[in-house]
């Protein structure tokens, strides 16, 4: 059986609340395209990586970015009322470049089948 760490947990309710915080409370619309695609936290539950990808998008745009960074005090105030825990992990927004990654390959393998096909 495996086990299942507090850090792990903790991350995956920071990527529930933070998500809903983001659709439902911050009304800023440099964020209105944000999905939150995976949260790491560190071993000691101080700090938190909050990686993000722009729906809709192909390149980044860094006004996201700001608009993250804008709003990450009421995020972390939010955060720690609803999960009521006494110390919130410092928040750092990083754009998830794994699905830009994904994207690039999914362009090439569509023009590999283009040219066989001509």
């Amino acid at each position: 059986m495996t086990t299942y760490k507090r850090k792990d947990r903790l991350a995956d309710q920071l990527k529930k609340e933070i998500a809903d915080i983001l659709l439902r409370q911050v009304k800023d619309p440099r964020v209105g395209s944000v999905t939150i695609t995976d949260v790491q936290v560190t071993d000691d539950l101080r700090n938190a990586k909050v990686y993000f990808v722009e729906m809709g998008r192909q390149g980044f745009d860094p006004q996201t970015l700001d608009g993250l960074q804008n709003a990450l005090g009421f995020i972390r105030r939010e955060v720690g009322k609803r999960l009521q825990i006494r110390r919130v992990p410092e928040l750092l927004f990083k754009q998830d470049e794994s699905f830009i990654h994904g994207d690039r390959i999914e362009r090439l393998l569509a023009e590999i089948r283009k040219e066989g096909e001509g």
